[in-house]
């Protein structure tokens, strides 16, 4: 055995092994997708129902044959100080485009890395402006960060405009907001600031924080004593469950209107859905839709998972999508740095109208907030129910 010739070798393959280290492409034959995002703990409802509906997504597109994808998604359990962390693994495993985060807290934590690294990230659920936006006064964008659902000042809007075109679900509303959270104060600023504008008569306005999320006896009774007979919930599905519960007990039974936070209430352990009965919520997404492509995301999505898609799920599928025709557009290729995609995928998402589950004609601002109008749906009979007009 010649050794000399075997060192030498060795020592070439070192040399050109180190300079691939300098290339800066990735040398990937598919596009490597991540998010992080709740799989377990009080939200993973949520983060789950993204999880499935990507993979779905992703299959689809890889059953295409033109483009292929990767994905990997990381746990943050929704939690700010875990984010980073779990983006620091996307980071490390190659991602090349990311899904954000599934939460807006978790999303606002690492939306600098994303902008920093150069990496483009379209989230499916992260509706606070503080994803998008460095700043409180929302003009200073990430750039790199874009958002799939309609911002939370939209949803406080839009649901001030229903609810003043819709005098039949009631006159007098109240508001419970949870103050401690971006989402939820969003929303509800919005909202207040509408409702002035439009003459919806706001007769109560509460809030509770994660010290008092247990007991709505107070608010409530507001909202009744005051002559309520809207109850507005910016909040999350799970202290709603709570007010909604109270509420019965009082024998208080007013329209309760929800947003995107409440999809998930039905399918929460140990609550009563039959409390949900009429509620309403603006949401991106009826299940119960007849349009071809809805009716086949729902199909596929029941015949793989065994559950009804919720909005989250209809985001991240839409996400895939909008992300798939921007790449084919712009003619990106997997070998790309990061930095090259962010710019081809920038270039396509301003300019472009995507069409899918959530919306048409759906279009995105260089600031990364997407335009499409919400759909109001009631619970009835345990399900979520399209609201004709």
């Amino acid at each position: 055995m010649n050794l000399k010739k075997i060192f030498s070798t060795l020592a070439v393959a070192s040399m050109l092994v180190a300079c691939g280290g300098n290339d800066t492409s990735s040398g990937n034959t598919s596009f490597k997708i991540g998010t992080s995002g709740p799989l377990t703990g009080d939200n993973a409802v949520y983060g789950n129902a993204v999880k499935n509906a990507v993979e779905l997504a992703v299959e689809e597109v890889n059953a295409k044959g033109d483009i292929k994808l990767e994905f990997k998604m990381e746990d943050d359990q929704a939690d700010p100080e875990k984010a980073p962390t779990a983006y620091g693994t996307l980071k490390d495993w190659g991602m090349q485009i990311g899904l954000a985060t599934v939460t807006s807290g978790a999303g606002a934590a690492v939306s600098q890395n994303y902008t920093d690294d150069e990496t483009f990230a379209l989230t499916p659920s992260s509706s606070s402006t503080t994803v998008i936006y460095s700043d409180a006064d929302n003009t200073q964008s990430y750039k790199y960060v874009y958002q799939m659902c309609f911002t939370d000042p939209n949803q406080g809007l839009a649901s001030a405009d229903y609810l003043k075109e819709h005098t039949e679900l009631g006159t007098k509303v109240a508001v419970i907001y949870k103050s401690d959270d971006n989402y939820s104060t969003g929303i509800y600023q919005k909202f207040v600031s509408e409702a002035k504008k439009v003459g919806l008569d706001v007769v109560s306005e509460t809030s509770f924080d994660n010290s008092s999320a247990t007991d709505f006896n107070v608010q409530l009774k507001d909202a009744q004593s005051k002559g309520a007979d809207i109850v507005y919930l910016p909040i999350y599905y799970q202290p709603a469950s709570l007010i909604l519960t109270q509420a019965n007990q009082m024998g208080y039974q007013p329209t309760f209107f929800g947003v995107d936070g409440m999809d998930g209430i039905l399918t929460l352990d140990g609550f009563d859905t039959k409390l949900a009965e009429g509620v309403y919520l603006l949401t991106p997404f009826s299940a119960d839709a007849t349009d071809e492509l809805t009716a086949n995301f729902v199909k596929n999505y029941k015949e793989k998972y065994g559950e009804t898609p919720n909005q989250f799920a209809a985001d991240a599928y839409d996400s895939i999508y909008a992300i798939y025709n921007a790449l084919e557009a712009g003619k990106a290729t997997p070998d790309m740095t990061n930095s090259e995609l962010a710019d081809i995928l920038i270039k396509q998402f301003t300019t472009m109208t995507f069409d899918g589950i959530t919306g048409n004609n759906v279009t995105w601002s260089e600031n990364g907030e997407v335009s499409k109008s919400p759909k109001a749906v009631m619970i009835k009979d345990g399900v979520y129910v399209g609201v004709e007009d």
